[in-house]
Protein backbone atom coordinates (compact mmCIF):
# COMPACT_ATOMS: atom_id res chain seq x y z
CA UNK A 1 0.00 0.00 0.00
CA UNK A 2 2.84 2.37 0.87
CA UNK A 3 4.23 1.69 -2.52
CA UNK A 4 0.76 2.81 -3.97
CA UNK A 5 0.89 6.01 -2.27
CA UNK A 6 4.22 6.78 -3.24
CA UNK A 7 3.67 6.34 -6.86
CA UNK A 8 0.25 8.46 -6.14
CA UNK A 9 2.28 11.03 -4.78
CA UNK A 10 4.96 11.57 -7.37
CA UNK A 11 2.39 11.80 -9.88
CA UNK A 12 0.77 14.48 -8.36
CA UNK A 13 4.03 15.97 -7.71
CA UNK A 14 4.42 15.62 -11.53
CA UNK A 15 1.11 17.73 -12.08
CA UNK A 16 2.04 20.54 -9.79
CA UNK A 17 5.38 20.81 -11.23
CA UNK A 18 4.54 20.75 -14.72
CA UNK A 19 1.62 23.53 -13.86
CA UNK A 20 4.00 25.74 -12.44
CA UNK A 21 5.88 26.11 -15.42
CA UNK A 22 3.50 28.86 -16.46
CA UNK A 23 4.78 30.96 -13.47
CA UNK A 24 4.38 34.63 -13.44
CA UNK A 25 4.50 37.63 -11.13
CA UNK A 26 1.56 36.31 -9.68
CA UNK A 27 2.52 32.86 -8.78
CA UNK A 28 5.00 32.05 -6.07
CA UNK A 29 6.98 28.77 -6.73
CA UNK A 30 8.07 26.46 -4.19
CA UNK A 31 10.66 23.84 -4.76
CA UNK A 32 10.58 21.34 -2.57
CA UNK A 33 13.36 18.54 -2.62
CA UNK A 34 13.22 15.25 -1.14
CA UNK A 35 14.96 12.10 -1.38
CA UNK A 36 11.37 10.14 -2.98
CA UNK A 37 13.54 7.14 -4.04
CA UNK A 38 16.66 5.61 -2.31
CA UNK A 39 16.97 4.67 1.54
CA UNK A 40 15.33 7.50 3.02
CA UNK A 41 12.24 7.48 0.90
CA UNK A 42 9.37 6.97 3.95
CA UNK A 43 11.12 10.93 4.77
CA UNK A 44 10.15 12.31 1.42
CA UNK A 45 6.67 10.45 1.08
CA UNK A 46 5.65 11.89 4.41
CA UNK A 47 7.17 15.21 3.74
CA UNK A 48 5.20 15.64 0.38
CA UNK A 49 2.02 14.81 2.03
CA UNK A 50 2.24 17.12 4.79
CA UNK A 51 3.31 19.83 2.46
CA UNK A 52 0.06 19.03 0.27
CA UNK A 53 -2.24 18.70 3.13
CA UNK A 54 -1.67 22.43 4.33
CA UNK A 55 -1.55 23.50 0.23
CA UNK A 56 -5.45 21.61 0.29
CA UNK A 57 -6.72 22.73 3.57
CA UNK A 58 -5.55 26.47 3.20
CA UNK A 59 -5.84 27.33 -0.34
CA UNK A 60 -3.02 27.86 -3.22
CA UNK A 61 -3.44 31.66 -2.84
CA UNK A 62 -2.45 34.19 -0.08
CA UNK A 63 -1.52 37.42 0.13
CA UNK A 64 -2.85 38.06 -3.41
CA UNK A 65 -0.30 35.39 -4.86
CA UNK A 66 -1.20 31.75 -5.67
CA UNK A 67 1.28 29.34 -4.38
CA UNK A 68 2.75 26.66 -6.66
CA UNK A 69 4.65 23.43 -5.21
CA UNK A 70 7.47 22.21 -7.48
CA UNK A 71 8.22 18.45 -5.81
CA UNK A 72 11.56 16.90 -6.93
CA UNK A 73 13.33 13.90 -6.08
CA UNK A 74 16.94 13.98 -5.24
CA UNK A 75 17.17 10.26 -4.32
CA UNK A 76 19.73 11.60 -1.28
CA UNK A 77 22.18 12.49 -3.01
CA UNK A 78 23.92 15.66 -2.07
CA UNK A 79 25.40 16.78 -5.69
CA UNK A 80 21.60 16.09 -7.23
CA UNK A 81 19.90 18.31 -4.44
CA UNK A 82 22.37 21.17 -5.06
CA UNK A 83 21.92 21.32 -9.19
CA UNK A 84 17.98 20.59 -8.28
CA UNK A 85 18.05 24.17 -5.95
CA UNK A 86 19.92 25.91 -8.78
CA UNK A 87 17.35 24.55 -11.29
CA UNK A 88 14.42 25.64 -9.44
CA UNK A 89 15.78 28.98 -8.36
CA UNK A 90 17.23 29.52 -11.72
CA UNK A 91 14.63 28.03 -14.08
CA UNK A 92 11.52 27.66 -12.20
CA UNK A 93 12.01 31.06 -10.47
CA UNK A 94 11.25 29.52 -7.41
CA UNK A 95 11.23 32.32 -3.95
CA UNK A 96 11.67 29.65 -1.61
CA UNK A 97 13.26 25.90 -0.88
CA UNK A 98 11.74 23.65 1.26
CA UNK A 99 12.51 20.04 2.23
CA UNK A 100 16.23 18.17 2.43
CA UNK A 101 15.87 14.85 4.10
CA UNK A 102 19.61 14.33 5.21
CA UNK A 103 21.99 16.64 6.49
CA UNK A 104 24.22 16.67 3.44
CA UNK A 105 21.40 17.76 1.12
CA UNK A 106 20.39 20.24 3.23
CA UNK A 107 24.35 21.67 3.61
CA UNK A 108 25.07 21.20 -0.52
CA UNK A 109 22.22 23.65 -0.98
CA UNK A 110 23.24 26.29 1.54
CA UNK A 111 25.81 28.37 -0.94
CA UNK A 112 22.92 28.35 -3.49
CA UNK A 113 20.44 30.05 -1.06
CA UNK A 114 23.00 32.39 0.35
CA UNK A 115 24.22 33.86 -3.70
CA UNK A 116 20.62 33.69 -5.19
CA UNK A 117 19.07 35.28 -1.60
CA UNK A 118 16.20 32.61 -1.23
CA UNK A 119 14.93 31.39 1.57
CA UNK A 120 16.17 27.40 2.35
CA UNK A 121 13.48 26.12 4.81
CA UNK A 122 14.64 23.10 6.49
CA UNK A 123 12.00 20.20 7.34
CA UNK A 124 13.71 17.52 7.91
CA UNK A 125 17.42 17.35 8.89
CA UNK A 126 18.48 18.31 12.23
CA UNK A 127 22.06 18.77 12.51
CA UNK A 128 22.60 21.90 14.77
CA UNK A 129 25.25 23.81 12.87
CA UNK A 130 22.87 23.69 9.66
CA UNK A 131 21.01 27.34 10.28
CA UNK A 132 24.82 28.59 10.47
CA UNK A 133 25.82 28.08 7.28
CA UNK A 134 23.61 30.31 5.34
CA UNK A 135 21.61 33.68 6.64
CA UNK A 136 18.64 32.20 4.49
CA UNK A 137 18.50 29.12 6.01
CA UNK A 138 15.06 28.33 8.31
CA UNK A 139 14.54 25.29 10.27
CA UNK A 140 10.96 24.17 11.11
CA UNK A 141 12.47 20.11 11.95
CA UNK A 142 14.13 20.49 15.27
CA UNK A 143 17.92 20.20 15.72
CA UNK A 144 18.97 16.88 17.68
CA UNK A 145 20.78 18.88 21.04
CA UNK A 146 16.87 19.93 21.39
CA UNK A 147 15.83 16.00 21.95
CA UNK A 148 19.12 14.38 23.29
CA UNK A 149 19.97 16.76 26.05
CA UNK A 150 16.15 16.44 27.58
CA UNK A 151 16.49 12.56 27.36
CA UNK A 152 19.67 12.32 29.85
CA UNK A 153 18.43 14.65 31.90
CA UNK A 154 15.14 12.31 32.35
CA UNK A 155 17.15 9.57 32.51
CA UNK A 156 19.34 10.39 35.12
CA UNK A 157 15.73 11.22 37.26
CA UNK A 158 14.71 8.13 36.53
CA UNK A 159 17.04 4.93 37.80
CA UNK A 160 19.49 4.91 34.66
CA UNK A 161 23.29 5.29 35.69
CA UNK A 162 25.38 3.62 33.07
CA UNK A 163 24.46 3.61 29.18
CA UNK A 164 26.01 2.90 25.87
CA UNK A 165 24.99 5.22 23.30
CA UNK A 166 24.37 3.95 19.73
CA UNK A 167 24.28 6.31 16.74
CA UNK A 168 24.57 7.09 13.32
CA UNK A 169 27.97 8.25 12.41
CA UNK A 170 26.93 11.75 10.80
CA UNK A 171 26.24 14.78 11.60
CA UNK A 172 22.57 14.15 13.80
CA UNK A 173 24.10 11.20 15.12
CA UNK A 174 27.28 12.63 16.41
CA UNK A 175 25.41 15.80 18.09
CA UNK A 176 22.65 13.28 19.40
CA UNK A 177 25.54 11.27 20.80
CA UNK A 178 27.75 14.41 22.37
CA UNK A 179 24.25 16.05 23.52
CA UNK A 180 23.12 12.84 25.62
CA UNK A 181 26.59 12.02 26.59
CA UNK A 182 27.50 15.67 28.23
CA UNK A 183 24.50 16.11 29.96
CA UNK A 184 24.60 12.65 31.52
CA UNK A 185 27.86 12.39 32.49
CA UNK A 186 27.71 16.12 34.19
CA UNK A 187 24.61 14.96 36.02
CA UNK A 188 26.95 12.09 37.49
CA UNK A 189 26.17 9.09 35.13
CA UNK A 190 28.64 6.70 33.55
CA UNK A 191 28.91 6.35 29.72
CA UNK A 192 30.02 2.36 29.36
CA UNK A 193 30.80 2.71 25.50
CA UNK A 194 30.26 5.11 22.56
CA UNK A 195 28.95 2.81 19.06
CA UNK A 196 28.71 4.89 15.91
CA UNK A 197 27.29 2.51 12.94
CA UNK A 198 27.61 3.84 8.68
CA UNK A 199 24.70 5.87 7.30
CA UNK A 200 24.41 3.65 4.11
CA UNK A 201 23.26 0.06 4.55
CA UNK A 202 23.99 -0.63 8.34
CA UNK A 203 24.13 -4.59 9.71
CA UNK A 204 23.59 -3.53 13.23
CA UNK A 205 23.38 -7.39 14.33
CA UNK A 206 27.41 -6.90 15.34
CA UNK A 207 26.98 -3.77 17.26
CA UNK A 208 23.90 -4.90 19.43
CA UNK A 209 25.95 -7.93 20.25
CA UNK A 210 28.37 -5.73 22.05
CA UNK A 211 25.93 -3.37 23.83
CA UNK A 212 24.76 -7.17 25.58
CA UNK A 213 27.92 -7.39 26.58
CA UNK A 214 28.07 -4.21 27.99
CA UNK A 215 25.38 -4.85 29.97
CA UNK A 216 24.57 -1.06 30.85
CA UNK A 217 20.96 -0.20 32.15
CA UNK A 218 20.14 1.26 28.95
CA UNK A 219 21.32 2.03 25.52
CA UNK A 220 20.58 5.31 23.84
CA UNK A 221 19.84 5.22 20.35
CA UNK A 222 19.61 7.67 17.34
CA UNK A 223 19.33 6.44 14.18
CA UNK A 224 17.31 8.78 10.92
CA UNK A 225 13.78 8.21 10.01
CA UNK A 226 13.01 4.70 8.51
CA UNK A 227 16.00 2.61 10.16
CA UNK A 228 14.00 2.42 13.54
CA UNK A 229 12.67 -0.82 11.88
CA UNK A 230 15.40 -2.82 11.41
CA UNK A 231 17.27 -1.51 14.44
CA UNK A 232 14.32 -2.59 16.77
CA UNK A 233 14.14 -5.99 14.93
CA UNK A 234 17.54 -6.90 15.34
CA UNK A 235 17.59 -5.49 18.97
CA UNK A 236 14.83 -8.02 19.59
CA UNK A 237 16.82 -10.54 17.55
CA UNK A 238 19.52 -10.72 20.02
CA UNK A 239 17.57 -10.80 22.94
CA UNK A 240 18.09 -7.50 24.19
CA UNK A 241 14.58 -6.36 24.44
CA UNK A 242 14.52 -9.31 27.44
CA UNK A 243 17.83 -8.65 28.98
CA UNK A 244 16.56 -6.25 31.03
CA UNK A 245 18.94 -3.38 28.87
CA UNK A 246 16.27 -0.31 28.66
CA UNK A 247 15.84 1.47 25.35
CA UNK A 248 16.11 4.79 25.55
CA UNK A 249 16.79 6.97 22.72
CA UNK A 250 15.40 10.09 19.85
CA UNK A 251 12.04 9.76 18.51
CA UNK A 252 13.48 9.16 15.23
CA UNK A 253 13.72 5.39 16.47
CA UNK A 254 10.28 4.73 17.26
CA UNK A 255 8.85 6.91 14.39
CA UNK A 256 5.11 6.77 14.01
CA UNK A 257 5.56 5.85 10.48
CA UNK A 258 7.23 2.36 11.52
CA UNK A 259 5.68 1.27 14.59
CA UNK A 260 3.21 -1.02 13.22
CA UNK A 261 5.91 -2.82 11.33
CA UNK A 262 8.77 -2.67 14.55
CA UNK A 263 5.86 -4.53 16.11
CA UNK A 264 5.99 -5.36 20.13
CA UNK A 265 9.77 -4.85 20.45
CA UNK A 266 9.25 -1.39 20.39
CA UNK A 267 6.81 -1.36 23.65
CA UNK A 268 8.03 0.35 26.78
CA UNK A 269 10.93 1.90 24.60
CA UNK A 270 11.26 5.89 26.38
CA UNK A 271 12.23 8.64 23.62
CA UNK A 272 11.91 12.46 23.79
CA UNK A 273 11.00 14.03 20.65
CA UNK A 274 8.72 17.27 19.58
CA UNK A 275 5.71 14.63 18.03
CA UNK A 276 4.06 11.93 18.06
CA UNK A 277 0.97 11.30 16.23
CA UNK A 278 -0.71 10.66 19.99
CA UNK A 279 -0.29 14.14 21.14
CA UNK A 280 -3.72 14.79 22.41
CA UNK A 281 -4.62 18.36 21.71
CA UNK A 282 -7.61 19.31 19.14
CA UNK A 283 -4.84 20.73 16.40
CA UNK A 284 -3.29 17.53 16.03
CA UNK A 285 -6.19 15.19 15.61
CA UNK A 286 -7.57 17.43 13.32
CA UNK A 287 -4.87 16.76 11.73
CA UNK A 288 -4.19 13.65 11.76
CA UNK A 289 -7.75 12.83 10.69
CA UNK A 290 -7.65 14.68 7.70
CA UNK A 291 -4.04 13.71 6.81
CA UNK A 292 -5.38 9.64 7.07
CA UNK A 293 -8.34 11.07 5.27
CA UNK A 294 -5.84 11.96 1.96
CA UNK A 295 -3.39 9.68 2.47
CA UNK A 296 -5.04 5.93 2.26
CA UNK A 297 -4.84 5.58 6.40
CA UNK A 298 -1.42 6.40 6.48
CA UNK A 299 -0.29 7.85 9.98
CA UNK A 300 2.00 11.39 9.70
CA UNK A 301 4.86 11.09 11.38
CA UNK A 302 7.45 14.11 12.67
CA UNK A 303 8.60 14.71 9.15
CA UNK A 304 5.29 15.33 7.72
CA UNK A 305 4.61 17.99 10.40
CA UNK A 306 7.90 19.74 9.62
CA UNK A 307 6.42 19.87 5.81
CA UNK A 308 3.25 21.17 6.85
CA UNK A 309 4.98 24.11 9.50
CA UNK A 310 7.24 24.53 6.51
CA UNK A 311 4.27 25.82 3.97
CA UNK A 312 2.77 27.55 7.13
CA UNK A 313 6.01 29.53 7.82
CA UNK A 314 6.03 30.46 4.04
CA UNK A 315 2.24 31.28 4.14
CA UNK A 316 2.57 33.51 7.62
CA UNK A 317 5.95 35.59 5.96
CA UNK A 318 3.65 36.16 2.97
CA UNK A 319 0.87 37.90 4.95
CA UNK A 320 3.44 40.02 6.78
CA UNK A 321 5.27 41.34 3.45
CA UNK A 322 1.80 41.47 2.04
CA UNK A 323 2.88 39.35 -0.90
CA UNK A 324 6.41 40.41 -1.59
CA UNK A 325 8.37 37.72 -2.10
CA UNK A 326 12.41 39.44 -2.27
CA UNK A 327 14.05 36.92 0.26
CA UNK A 328 15.58 39.56 2.10
CA UNK A 329 12.26 40.45 2.98
CA UNK A 330 10.76 37.17 3.57
CA UNK A 331 13.54 36.13 6.18
CA UNK A 332 12.88 38.76 8.03
CA UNK A 333 9.21 38.32 8.06
CA UNK A 334 9.95 34.36 8.97
CA UNK A 335 12.17 35.39 12.66
CA UNK A 336 9.93 35.64 15.26
CA UNK A 337 6.92 33.96 13.63
CA UNK A 338 4.59 31.86 16.29
CA UNK A 339 1.98 29.41 15.46
CA UNK A 340 0.22 26.97 16.99
CA UNK A 341 1.11 23.53 15.03
CA UNK A 342 -0.38 19.69 15.18
CA UNK A 343 2.45 19.64 17.87
CA UNK A 344 1.87 22.54 20.10
CA UNK A 345 2.99 25.55 20.18
CA UNK A 346 6.17 26.64 18.11
CA UNK A 347 7.86 29.97 17.36
CA UNK A 348 10.92 30.63 14.85
CA UNK A 349 14.34 32.14 17.63
CA UNK A 350 15.06 35.18 15.77
CA UNK A 351 18.91 34.98 16.27
CA UNK A 352 19.40 31.72 15.36
CA UNK A 353 16.67 30.87 12.85
CA UNK A 354 15.62 27.61 14.47
CA UNK A 355 12.22 26.68 15.59
CA UNK A 356 11.42 26.85 19.41
CA UNK A 357 9.20 24.38 20.40
CA UNK A 358 7.83 21.87 22.97
CA UNK A 359 9.81 18.38 23.66
CA UNK A 360 7.61 15.76 25.08
CA UNK A 361 8.73 12.33 26.94
CA UNK A 362 7.43 9.78 25.21
CA UNK A 363 7.19 5.39 25.91
CA UNK A 364 5.81 2.98 23.47
CA UNK A 365 2.32 1.47 24.61
CA UNK A 366 -0.16 -0.33 22.72
CA UNK A 367 -3.43 1.34 22.90
CA UNK A 368 -6.60 -0.27 21.42
CA UNK A 369 -4.47 -2.87 19.94
CA UNK A 370 -1.95 -0.14 17.97
CA UNK A 371 0.94 1.33 19.28
CA UNK A 372 1.75 5.02 20.02
CA UNK A 373 4.38 6.83 21.15
CA UNK A 374 2.40 7.64 24.36
CA UNK A 375 2.99 11.59 25.78
CA UNK A 376 3.85 11.40 29.65
CA UNK A 377 5.28 14.78 30.61
CA UNK A 378 6.70 17.89 28.37
CA UNK A 379 9.96 20.42 28.50
CA UNK A 380 8.31 23.21 27.31
CA UNK A 381 9.74 26.07 24.75
CA UNK A 382 12.92 24.21 23.86
CA UNK A 383 15.50 26.14 22.26
CA UNK A 384 18.41 24.90 20.34
CA UNK A 385 21.04 24.15 23.21
CA UNK A 386 23.62 23.88 21.09
CA UNK A 387 23.74 27.65 20.00
CA UNK A 388 22.23 28.61 23.06
CA UNK A 389 25.98 27.00 24.51
CA UNK A 390 27.51 29.58 22.04
CA UNK A 391 25.71 32.82 23.00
Amino acid sequence: MLRAILRAGLAAGAIVAASAAFADDDVVNIGLILPMTGQAASTGKQEQAGAQLYLQQHGASVAGKKIALIIKDDGGAADVTKRLAQELIGNDKAKALMGFGLTPLALAVAPVATEAKVPEIVTAAATAMITEKSPYIVRTSFTLPQAAAPMAEWSLKNGIHKVVTFVTDYGPGNDAEKWFSDTFTKGGGTVVEQIRAPLKNPDFAPFLQRVKDDAPDAVFVFVPSGQGSAFMKQFAERGLDKSGIKLIGTGDVTDDDLLADIGDPALGAVTTHHYSVAHPSPENKAFVEAFKKANGGLRPNFMAVAAYDGMALVYGALEKTKGATDGDALIEAMKGASWISPRGPVSIDPQTRDIIQNIYVRKVEKVDGELYNVEFSTIEAVKDPFKAAKN
